[in-house]
């Protein structure tokens, strides 16, 4: 478990270290006192709670906090039911892209954890945007999803560049905590 000091924290948000001592000993900061000392120890979920609840940013804190996910989609219903199911509050930050040049522009600035592409845009631009992001070794470790289309006969491709599949349609909070569980294994959300 990862603890910050005073000063640390008070870095993170950008205010004096006595600010923080002072959240500290009115108990709206949660931490504890090194034994035969005066120094106070805040642990990293105490210190993301605290900012989430008091809507104060992450700063440095965002990129192993927070689950970052890119939907490539154009279904703004879809886009909608995720959205919903992977609000702020559950650790998630959301970003969308319409299309296969847009998800490679947001990948590169957002860096997703995870990318879900939903093949209603199209069978070739969705296996396209799966092998370009498997060839990019940045994301060599990045989760993808793919929502498959309920076609009637199963949709036949080379499955090897994708993580897991979900056939649509499908419960959004049954990808929500599958998303949890598999980014959860790499970075420590709260």
């Amino acid at each position: 478990m990862k603890v910050f000091t005073t000063g640390q924290v008070a870095k993170i948000c950008k205010v004096a270290p006595r600010t923080v001592s002072k959240w500290f000993d009115s108990g709206r900061l949660k931490g504890y006192r090194i034994p035969g000392s005066q120094d106070r120890r805040i642990p990293r979920d105490s210190l993301i709670k605290f900012l989430k609840e008091h809507g104060m940013p992450l700063g440095d804190l965002e990129d192993e906090a927070m689950a970052k996910v890119l939907i490539v989609a154009q279904d703004q219903v879809l886009i909608e039911n995720l959205k919903r199911e992977l609000p702020t509050e559950r650790s998630f930050k959301v970003a969308v892209a319409a299309s296969g040049f847009e998800a490679g522009i947001q990948a590169e600035s957002f860096h997703p954890d995870c990318i879900i592409v939903d093949f209603s845009i199209g069978k070739v631009e969705s296996l396209q945007i799966c092998q370009n992001l498997r060839r990019n070794p940045d994301f060599a470790e990045t989760i993808l999803i793919a929502l498959l289309p309920d076609v009637g006969s199963p949709m036949s491709f080379d499955r090897s560049t994708i993580n897991e599949t979900f056939k649509k349609p499908f419960d959004a909070s049954l990808l929500a905590d599958r998303l949890r569980n598999l980014i959860g294994t790499r970075k420590e959300l709260v």
